[in-house]
């Protein structure tokens, strides 16, 4: 539907043209805008109709100067800018939580602070008010954000536990420990019994976490934990490489390997082939997300597949639910063990 103003002109359509459309008044249409409180379906739907008749576009600073709402969401990520670009988790959980705020008509908004000066900024611009709430993703131990944001009032969900901070903040998170469980007990099941890990951060809960469960499953299986077998990685593919060339120097006998992350297994497959290891003849190589980086390996990677989609979607909705007026809660997602050619 075409709108003119008296001088023939086009304009944009306003809620004044979605009440005459619809047949309602203006603050029929005002409080369906604002939630549908105190509507009837009947006027709810016409409304919905109306507003795709006539092309209405929210005017959100308008609305914002009413509400105290900015109407969007921050998606920040605690890393470096380039971790981003490389991690392809990271891009599957903006995806995901982009399409499940596109539902509710909320914008998010991507904010990177891999440094203190870049989290200092951030932070005080998410205290101003200018998001009605935070994503946050990959918060490491003593990283101040996540305390920062809740002291501030700011309505707030993680993605993984934070550490130190335990029922103070919402999280979503798949289960870490249970996950590494399965993979290690995989690798026992082919009659490894040399097991080495290149594990995640360990100022990270998917570090701490996956490491727990290595080491249960060994010790379950009455396989002494030697400490030459385990070493650490950032999650990059780089630090998978120099991990795996590690407990080879140290563990020339290691006949398998769990990698924390997909992208960090893909650096010890070439450390491997460089070392001339046969995958998974002389090598069974575990990893754990079930990223595009699984997919691509060679050979492909057996991992622990995360429910990114899930996650993402819990995310959002225990974000809103928050700051709907809600508690903060916890949600934990379960993994899958995925068998593929690199064990």
């Amino acid at each position: 539907m075409t709108m003119t103003n008296a001088g023939g002109r086009r304009r944009p359509p306003t809620i004044h043209d979605v009440a005459r459309e619809a047949g309602v008044s203006r603050g029929t249409v005002s409080r369906v805008l604002n939630g549908g409180h105190y509507v009837s379906p009947a006027a709810q739907e016409a409304v919905n109709a109306a507003i795709r008749r006539t092309g209405y576009v929210v005017n959100r600073h308008a609305r914002s100067l009413i509400t105290g709402r900015s109407d969007s969401i921050g998606f920040l990520l605690t890393e470096p800018q380039e971790r981003f670009f490389e991690d392809p988790n990271f891009n599957v959980l903006l995806r995901g939580c982009t399409q499940a705020l596109a539902a509710h008509d909320i914008p998010l908004l991507l904010m990177l602070a891999g440094t203190e000066d870049e989290r200092r900024r951030i932070t005080r611009y998410i205290t101003a008010g200018h998001v009605d709430g935070v994503l946050l993703v990959s918060s490491h131990s003593g990283d101040p954000v996540a305390e920062q944001l809740r002291e501030a009032g700011v309505p707030l969900v993680a993605c993984g536990k934070p550490i130190g901070l335990g029922s103070k903040v919402s999280y979503v998170a798949a289960d870490d420990r249970d996950g590494a469980r399965d993979m290690v007990k995989h690798l026992v099941s082919l009659g490894r019994r040399r097991i080495g890990m290149v594990t995640g951060p360990l100022d990270t809960p998917g570090g701490v976490e996956r490491l727990a469960g290595y080491r249960e499953v060994l010790a379950e299986a009455g396989i002494e934990a030697d400490d030459r077998l385990i070493t650490s990685g950032d999650y990059s593919r780089a630090s998978g490489e120099a991990g795996a060339e590690q407990l080879l120097e140290r563990a020339p006998d290691m006949d398998a390997v769990f990698v924390a992350s997909d992208l960090m297994a893909q650096g010890a497959l070439t450390a491997l082939h460089k070392a001339g290891r046969r995958v998974p003849e002389d090598v069974s190589v575990g990893g754990f997300d079930d990223s595009t980086a699984a997919i691509s390996a060679t050979p492909a990677l057996t991992t622990i597949r995360q429910p990114y989609d899930r996650i993402s979607t819990e995310m959002v909705r225990v974000l809103l639910a928050q700051i709907g007026g809600e508690e903060p809660a916890a949600v934990i997602l379960p993994t899958e063990l995925v068998r593929r050619e690199s064990t």
